[in-house]
């Protein structure tokens, strides 16, 4: 038996939730856009859509046409919403930002230290670069959505969250203490206690990925690029530390999963691509960790009650249905795209079982 389902009681075979939204997704473009929209929309009635694309999405016309891609790339029938992003850079216009904001294109803005992950090389050098547009956010109560990790040379990669953390983050709000900030895919238990001393203006998102695996996940058997991301996972202790903040019910932690896709052949390659595809069953994921740790009780409240309450956003209508019904997740997904294309994926969970689906009708 699971040494987390011990003395567990007995639990539903079916768990219905409000419809849940996912605060932190990247749906890419062209053709791997339409392979892997659906499985997010099937899932999420609202995500948001992070603006690293290659150009970065930098402009309110970019993001324009950005949106309507990634609706083309729906089902038919979709209801699903991308709340769209501003990638910042170091000479961006306050003025930019704000009449995005204004006009509902712009939902939040994204911060990425340049040269901290995928197509980030555009990002932000030096915070005091970037202080007029922060002044302006903090006026209009819009977020700012944080990679935090330092980019130095020197720093070992494992410290890279909490030494951002300490130099940048604790500053930064000290500086603009009005301002909405959400710190992205958290790794560590440092993030975990600065976010729960920070106050109601900081949040954090927390994955699928950085619940279920530590940092051995990457090398055991050889190197297994299908686990390497950025942040990269961290130790056993932080990864407990991460599932008691996602299971505890504190508000300040919601979903977002940072489905983070590339083709089987960029992340099987001399220099492979940091990201992990979660989306076609990051529900199911989190389904899993929430049960073994005895908490299914608080499922709804991480997926589809905290993320809207921090953005000011309404909850959704509607509801989903997770069966209790083991499955084993496909060792790769094809993504049809139009014109007949095939992108092979690999997915988070690949060839493993798990005891959650989301039911066709839900």
């Amino acid at each position: 038996m699971n040494r987390f389902l011990k003395g567990l009681p007995k639990v539903s075979s079916r768990l219905s939730l409000r419809r849940p939204d996912d605060w932190h997704v990247h749906l890419r473009d062209g053709a791997l856009l339409q392979a892997v929209a659906p499985a997010t929309a099937r899932s999420f009635a609202r995500a948001i859509v992070m603006p690293n694309l290659n150009p970065p999405i930098t402009s309110v016309a970019a993001a324009v046409a950005y949106g309507a891609r990634i609706r083309a790339a729906l089902p038919e029938g979709s209801c699903f919403s991308p709340l769209l992003t501003a990638y910042l850079t170091d000479t961006i216009e306050a003025e930019e930002i704000e009449r995005g904001h204004a006009e509902g294109v712009f939902t939040a803005c994204k911060l990425y230290p340049a040269h901290a992950t995928t197509n980030a090389a555009a990002g932000v050098s030096d915070l005091a670069r970037i202080e007029a547009v922060l002044a302006a956010m903090e006026r209009i109560g819009m977020p700012l959505l944080i990679h935090g990790e330092v980019t130095d040379a020197e720093i070992d990669i494992f410290d890279r969250e909490a030494v951002f953390i300490e130099r940048h983050l604790a500053p930064l709000l000290l500086r603009h203490p009005a301002l909405k900030v959400v710190l992205e895919h958290i790794t560590t238990a440092e993030a975990v206690a600065f976010v729960r001393q920070a106050g109601p203006n900081l949040a954090a998102t927390i994955t699928p990925h950085h619940l279920h695996i530590n940092r051995n996940a990457m090398f055991r058997g050889g190197l297994r690029p299908d686990f390497y991301c950025l942040p990269v996972a961290k130790r056993e202790r932080h990864r407990l530390a991460l599932r008691q903040a996602a299971t505890s019910g504190e508000t300040s932690f919601f979903l977002g999963t940072d489905s983070a896709p590339h083709p089987r052949s960029a992340k099987e390659s001399a220099c492979g691509c940091a990201g992990i595809y979660n989306a076609a069953y990051a529900l199911e994921s989190y389904a899993e960790v929430f049960e073994q740790e005895g908490a299914l009780d608080r499922l709804e409240a991480f997926a589809s009650l905290h993320g809207p309450a921090f953005y000011g956003f309404p909850v959704n209508e509607g509801t989903i249905t997770l069966v209790r019904e083991a499955h084993t997740v496909p060792p790769r997904l094809q993504g049809n795209a139009a014109g007949g294309a095939s992108t092979e994926l690999v997915p988070f969970h690949a060839g493993q079982v798990l005891q959650w689906r989301l039911a066709d009708d839900g």
